[in-house]
């Protein structure tokens, strides 16, 4: 009897390594599994992540608190700041040649956007400056929590030609002061010479 009790104390022990040494193993085995799955969205290419923020911010995103919650899965600031004028553009470039990018580590790039500046807007005095040229802006790309995030530069918006004009129209039927009317279709008009 006593062996048998014995044999049963030495079975347990074996049990009791075996689920310690299995509840060791097993996370460590899963750890590539759950860092392949935290690390997935840095395996895609930033210049998808980039280009998707400029094309927001291409379609107006950013002049509006309410648009600007879309915005957030692509920066890593948490307000956008108050801008007294928005930039004009005809169009943009997103590089995607590696070759060109600056790349800082593993995780920390700089990627070149090519900007073609028709002028700026000031929402103020509704007015329009021309400043015709193409401006290469380097967006600072880094994985944060996981995913790339832009950090940096803050830039005014960046707003498409055709948006623009669409929000300085729908300005010019909501606004009820003549002064403001006249500068607004003053604005419109600039605005359609600038594309030409």
């Amino acid at each position: 009897m006593q062996g048998t009790g014995h044999k049963e104390t030495g079975n347990r022990v074996s049990r009791r390594a075996l689920a310690v040494i299995v509840l060791l193993t097993v996370p460590l085995c899963l750890v590539p599994f759950v860092a392949r799955a935290l690390i997935g969205e840095m395996k895609k290419d930033p210049t998808e992540m980039v280009t998707q923020y400029v094309r927001l911010d291409e379609r107006g995103a950013r002049l509006d608190a309410l648009s600007f919650e879309t915005l957030k899965p692509y920066i890593d600031w948490k307000e956008e700041p108050a801008w007294g004028h928005a930039v004009v553009i005809a169009g943009y470039k997103v590089v995607d040649d590696v070759k060109q990018w600056e790349v800082l580590s593993e995780i920390d790039v700089l990627i070149p956007v090519e900007f073609k500046i028709l002028g700026l807007v000031y929402w103020e005095t509704a007015s329009f400056i021309p400043e015709s040229h193409t401006e290469v802006v380097k967006f600072h790309v880094k994985g944060i929590r996981d995913r790339w995030r832009i950090v940096d530069p803050i830039l005014p918006p960046h707003v498409g030609h055709k948006r623009m004009g669409q929000l300085v129209r729908q300005a010019l039927i909501d606004e009820t002061a003549t002064a403001r009317q006249s500068a607004l279709s003053t604005l419109r008009d600039e605005l359609q010479k600038a594309r030409r």
